[in-house]
């Protein structure tokens, strides 16, 4: 399958609802820059502030891949960490450093990635349950049930950007912060049949299916099948197994969770940067 085959939209974004425009002036912005095993961050703004949750490529590659997308690594305000795992914070510290970045993390996370991102010299906390501000971008932080410190999901800005890439299983607390986004970027993992008979030994297939590790498609459908809503105009399905999953299966479950709503369905990859989302 050719890559723009992959990165379809079945179904196009309808047309803001009237009364929106004073929303649509703050013109958010949110692009998935590699989601993956290998490395994860996703940039959002939203015209005055813009800020990177999570960095887990290298500090040459976040800055190749934001230049991409006519993006800019001299722009950003601060980094979000969302838990300590080495494909979500590999390029923090260095582009802290470089940029004289503020770096947004729990206490439990700095502790549990102790010595993975190096001096960090502007550290600021936050707690899962209560909101924080970047500059004009509020946060909601909820806890996830990944197997990290203190693993979180985001709510962001005023039109409710979802982002929730680690999840081991869809809690309550998951889908009452996801109920009402625009934009939800929702992890579809593994495929189970695939999972199982690929090449992971056994204690790692046991990992990525259990309460702690990643969802599936299957339980991705059903997650988006909850929270669906007539605001909700864009899902970006990330954290792909290469090994576990495909494309076309994340995809197709992604699709019959959606149903005929008029919905924009995409997938964040983790070679190739998403396309700037707007809303």
């Amino acid at each position: 399958m050719q890559q723009s085959e992959i990165r379809c939209c079945f179904h196009p974004p309808p047309a803001p609802p009237s009364g929106a425009g004073c929303l649509m002036e703050k013109n958010y912005r949110v692009c998935a820059l590699a989601s993956g095993s290998r490395g994860n961050a996703v940039y959002v703004s939203d015209g005055n502030t813009n800020i990177l949750i999570d960095a887990g490529l290298s500090g040459a590659e976040m800055q190749r891949r934001l230049i991409s997308r006519n993006l800019s690594a001299e722009n950003l305000d601060a980094i979000v960490v969302s838990h300590e795992h080495s494909d979500h914070i590999h390029g923090v510290g260095v582009l802290s450093r470089r940029y004289s970045l503020p770096v947004y993390m729990s206490r439990k996370t700095e502790a549990a990635g102790a010595g993975k991102m190096g001096k960090l010299s502007d550290v600021r906390y936050f707690e899962c349950g209560k909101k924080f501000s970047v500059g004009s971008l509020d946060f909601r932080p909820f806890s996830t049930s990944h197997d990290a410190g203190d693993p979180a999901g985001f709510c962001i800005g005023e039109k409710k950007i979802g982002i929730a890439t680690d999840l081991g299983i869809p809690t309550q607390v998951v889908r009452e912060h996801l109920r009402g986004c625009a934009l939800v970027m929702l992890e579809a993992n593994h495929d189970p049949e695939m999972l199982m008979k690929g090449p992971y030994p056994w204690y790692l297939k046991q990992r990525v299916r259990s309460r702690t590790g990643h969802l599936s498609n299957m339980q991705s459908s059903a997650l988006l099948r909850e929270i669906l809503h007539p605001e909700l105009r864009h899902i970006i399905l990330g954290h792909l197994s290469e090994k576990n999953n495909h494309p076309e299966k994340a995809l197709a479950a992604g699709k019959e969770a959606i149903n005929g709503h008029r919905i924009h369905l995409d997938l964040a990859l983790q070679d190739v940067c998403g396309e700037v989302i707007r809303i």
